[in-house]
């Protein structure tokens, strides 16, 4: 179903304010490209493989061994822990994430570990954290670092907090205040792991975007594409997959 637009001509969110995409590489993607489908651990080691100059391979080929063969906590500070500092400068910024994530996984990280990561480390080691969630943690045990990262309004945490993880295991509350705050802080939906399932045939969350638009329409302001979007989503009704589970049951 369409849906009628306030002001066809003019948007809020310009494709120069939008924040920018990034992906688990760091490296900028089309704010249209769909995020919902996440690098596997491989896909990350084989991008950096490729992409790394010698020394900076030798690096994290380095930081990686030493990370498995001392995994966990040790003390006020992990030799891993000290790698994840220094990835920006080895390996650059476009590949810094993917390093952290790999890092990450090599020292065999716990919610313990990621929640010390998370809160004692700089935004580029919370966003790696939040980055390595669906690969390492099974439960819903870190969510918290989810919910700390949707308070923030720095749009990199956020994009990087709505990813699988999320998508698995956010209530049905805190995932539609999810989607609206990514409408308040122009983050492109398409960063929402699994829009597509979690927003079909969410009448709750249709008419939370209803009274958003109608707010920004009465107050003579654009309402973002994206709202539309997802509108038409809950609109849908998308059949779960085998042995999928729902822990974001619908609520009124």
């Amino acid at each position: 179903m369409s849906h009628p637009r306030t002001t066809p001509t003019t948007r809020t969110e310009s494709a120069q304010d939008a924040p920018s995409a990034r992906t688990h590489t760091g490296e900028s993607t089309p704010a249209t490209a769909s995020t919902s489908t996440r690098p596997s651990l491989t896909d990350l080691r084989h991008h950096l493989t490729a992409h790394l100059g010698p020394p900076a391979r030798t690096w994290l080929d380095h930081a990686l061994d030493e990370a498995a063969a001392h995994p966990g906590l040790h003390g006020p500070i992990s030799i891993w822990e000290l790698r994840l500092a220094e990835a920006g400068r080895r390996c650059g910024p476009a590949h810094a994430d993917a390093a952290r994530v790999l890092i990450l996984d090599a020292a065999r990280a716990g919610t313990d570990a990621l929640t010390r990561v998370y809160f004692q480390g700089t935004a580029d080691e919370r966003r790696a954290v939040l980055h390595a969630l669906p690969h390492l943690v099974s439960g819903p045990g870190a969510l918290p670092l989810i919910e700390d990262a949707l308070r923030t309004n720095d749009t990199r945490l956020l994009s990087a907090a709505l990813g699988p993880y999320a998508a698995r295991h956010l209530t049905a509350h805190a995932w539609r205040h999810a989607v609206l705050k990514c409408l308040f802080t122009g983050v492109p939906v398409d960063h929402v792991a699994d829009l597509p399932r979690r927003a079909a045939g969410d009448g709750e969350l249709a008419r939370m975007l209803a009274d958003y638009a109608a707010e920004r329409t009465a107050a003579g302001r654009s309402v973002p594409e994206d709202l539309y979007r997802v509108l038409d989503l809950t609109e849908s009704v998308t059949p779960a997959a085998p042995g999928t589970d729902h822990p974001h049951g619908k609520e009124s």
